[in-house]
């Protein structure tokens, strides 16, 4: 049984639209609260993502990601929770919630990256996405995870991240604004 059922938990590649999904589903569901994982990751070290994998590397980094998710699993409901790419390898990611995998295709993510007004800032601040072929060898050897940890799979090409929003309300059962 799932202790925060309650929650919706977002996994996916770094850049798919995990953190921008949750800010539409918050504005759409007042009683809701959204929370990012590489924030909060952030907030207990006082030390950028970047910095962390360049000073004490990726295994660090990941210890700190099951950190955050045991904070969660005990603490936190009624929450949209966008995730790092890697967060879905944590132990104990059905006791946070309703896991969510956003999926689409690496080439329609790598344009979202590369193409959003302030893409410089969004490839900085993803240490694994600094190059194209490594970053695709990366996305490939998730895909099998990220699936298999879902309970829900969502296309984000499919519409625009509004419609997206919409459907996995109802999907999941949560009212919206309009319906309270």
């Amino acid at each position: 049984m799932r202790k925060n059922a309650d929650n919706l938990v977002f996994i996916g590649f770094m850049g798919v639209g995990k953190g921008s999904l949750a800010r539409e589903l918050t504005k759409l569901t007042p009683n809701l609260y959204g929370l990012d994982t590489d924030d909060l990751i952030e907030s207990f070290t006082n030390t950028k993502i970047k910095k962390i994998f360049a000073t004490a590397g990726e295994a660090a980094f990941r210890a700190l990601e099951q950190k955050t998710a045991d904070w969660l699993a005990q603490n936190v409901q009624n929450a949209v929770i966008s995730t790092g790419g890697g967060f879905y390898k944590v132990n104990n990611l059905h006791a946070i919630g309703t896991v969510i995998y956003l999926k689409a295709d690496f080439e329609w993510i790598y344009r979202r990256i590369t193409t959003a007004h302030n893409a410089k800032k969004k490839l900085k601040k993803r240490p694994l996405f600094q190059e194209y072929e490594k970053a695709k060898a990366l996305y490939l050897s998730r895909q099998e995870g990220y699936e298999k940890a879902a309970d829900i799979v969502i296309e984000m090409q499919s519409a625009p991240i509004e419609e997206i929003a919409q459907n996995l309300l109802e999907r999941v059962g949560l009212p919206t604004g309009r319906d309270l």
